[in-house]
């Protein structure tokens, strides 16, 4: 796999909405809605105004982010290219192929991130530091 993503290859997905005077729903499916099969879901939620989170890389995990409630930022950065996106509706998502830097920033109260990655919790697929970053993109 090549280290060289660019910021340009993070991707907005619609996803299904199904309208019903009793609230709406959207379902997401493996490879349907989002290219890659999904071995873990988390969230985050409470977070504090002004607090960002995430802040790293991963060298082999896709990313699917929703805006679960809310809204928030997402910094995606390549190690070249910069680019910040604005997720703020539950039928839309944000891909992260892995090589990308990206920190979510600027949550609003009551917001909620939710996380849809390719691969199970594992630190050494993490890239935590910028440095260390900036050199597997050159790798």
């Amino acid at each position: 796999m090549s280290n060289k993503q660019s910021v340009y290859n993070c991707s907005f997905i619609e996803l299904p909405k199904v309208l019903d005077n009793s609230g709406n729903l959207t379902a997401v499916e493996n490879f349907k809605n989002i290219p890659f099969h999904v071995k873990r879901i988390f969230y985050s939620y409470d977070i504090p105004g002004g607090e960002a989170r995430g802040a790293h890389a991963h060298k082999r995990c896709h990313q699917f982010l929703i805006a679960g409630s809310g809204s928030f930022e997402v910094a995606l950065d390549d190690g070249i290219n910069k680019r910040t996106v604005m997720l703020n509706r539950p039928f839309y998502g944000l891909h992260i192929p892995p090589g990308i830097w990206a920190a979510e920033q600027g949550f609003s109260s009551g917001s909620i991130c939710l996380v849809l990655a390719s691969e199970l919790y594992e630190e050494e697929d993490y890239i935590r530091d910028y440095d260390e970053f900036k050199a597997f993109c050159q790798a």
